[in-house]
């Protein structure tokens, strides 16, 4: 049965479904290679449209997913921040995941760290879950300090190798955060 996302706002964002006109601002995104540093590629606007559909698909079978993320006072749709769930197997999964990716000309704003507290608040407190976990590249400092700002904490023992990744490939070391919920 499809599940219908929620909406999620905060001071200056909106998360939300997703709709036609995201995809193009979704694919200028993807192909930018500032914004794609601590990913294999650049995706063309096939990938980005295959990746929309399978976020969209997501949201709707399981009622959460990465959000599209919408600056409130222009309307303008700027990336995603939400939850997932990563399709594959390591030490850590099954689990839920944070995660993020915003334009380039949004950085350094405190944009995706105001809408990942918010989607933390609605994994623990509407969800119900006992604990999110949110992974990077290791070079990926910007993402890292996000989740430092969110209350995620790194153990080095859970450093992992992507499994989707080849061995030799410069972004295959990952770090690993977690953060529970409160009592």
């Amino acid at each position: 049965m499809a599940t219908r996302a929620p909406r999620i706002e905060t001071p200056r964002l909106i998360l939300r479904e997703w709709t036609a006109a995201d995809r193009e601002p979704f694919a200028l995104l993807n192909a930018d290679a500032r914004v794609m540093e601590h990913f294999p590629s650049v995706l063309t606007t096939e990938e980005s449209d295959a990746m929309a559909d399978r976020i969209e698909a997501n949201l709707e079978r399981r009622g959460f997913g990465l959000f599209a993320a919408e600056l409130r006072a222009m309307g303008r749709f700027i990336g995603f921040i939400g939850l997932s769930v990563p399709a594959f197997e390591a030490h850590f999964t099954p689990c839920v995941e944070i995660g993020w990716r915003i334009a380039f000309d949004c950085w350094g704003q405190g944009l995706a760290t105001e809408g990942a507290r918010e989607v933390l608040h609605y994994g623990f407190d509407i969800l119900g879950l006992g604990e999110i976990v949110s992974f990077a590249a290791t070079s990926n400092l910007r993402s890292r300090r996000v989740m430092e700002r969110i209350g995620m904490t790194h153990d080095p023992v859970d450093d992992f190798d992507h499994p989707l990744l080849p061995d030799g490939n410069p972004l295959r070391r990952h770090v690993l955060y977690r953060t529970r919920k409160m009592p």
